[in-house]
């Protein structure tokens, strides 16, 4: 399999945020059936489809499970080999425990890091050679917007790792992203898959 590694010398990577308890959905949540597979195999689906050359997917509640079921996602892709996987010891703070285990566990050499959510699966992956491109010609991060509402994944640029790596509580990635200003790329688009969560099971599909 070819990655953006070996196609344009860069090195991008990707994290996934599989970390939560899930509560609002009564657990398991990212185990849930989901067309065909289970939730979390929509996340991980566009994360393989970026160009990143090391997806990392970072666990916390349910932690062996979800790894299991990722570990056997990629292998059927045949791509066990760009998966590695991290747990967040501290999972219970919020996401921003989540994203400080991912960042840490970033590829020195990446200038870029998508960030996905676990609950996300319906992200399209058109999207992501769009917000690649942003933050070739010079934006901090790039994300989508729909119906004026931003949505995910977002794409850091190297330089907003550090910040990443502090990242606390519930706001995520929010802090690295206060004051980019114009450096923010909001790339629109139509497809509402980069604002469709799951939080309850009343939220997936009938």
């Amino acid at each position: 399999m070819t990655t953006g590694a070996e196609n344009n010398q860069a090195v991008w990577s990707a994290i996934v945020l599989a970390a939560g308890a899930g509560r609002r959905f009564g657990g398991r949540k990212l185990l849930a059936p989901y067309d065909g597979g289970v939730l979390l195999d929509g996340a991980l689906r566009a994360a393989f489809a970026s160009p990143a050359s090391t997806v990392i997917l970072v666990t916390g509640s349910e932690a062996d499970e979800v790894a299991v079921a990722a570990r056997a996602w990629a292998e059927r892709q045949g791509a066990g080999d760009r998966l590695h996987i991290v747990h967040a010891a501290d999972h219970a703070e919020g996401m921003g425990a989540s994203l400080r285990a991912g960042a840490a566990a970033l590829p020195t050499d990446s200038v870029g890091a998508f960030v996905f959510l676990g609950d996300m699966p319906r992200i399209p992956v058109a999207l992501l050679p769009r917000l690649v491109e942003a933050v070739k010609v010079g934006a901090a991060a790039a994300a989508p917007v729909c119906n004026g509402r931003r949505g995910h994944p977002v794409l850091f640029g190297a330089e907003l790792f550090a910040p990443l790596r502090q990242a606390a509580g519930d706001e995520g990635a929010r802090a690295a992203l206060a004051g980019l200003g114009p450096r923010l790329a909001l790339i629109e688009i139509e497809d509402e898959g980069v604002l469709f969560d799951v939080d309850r099971p009343e939220d997936l599909p009938g």
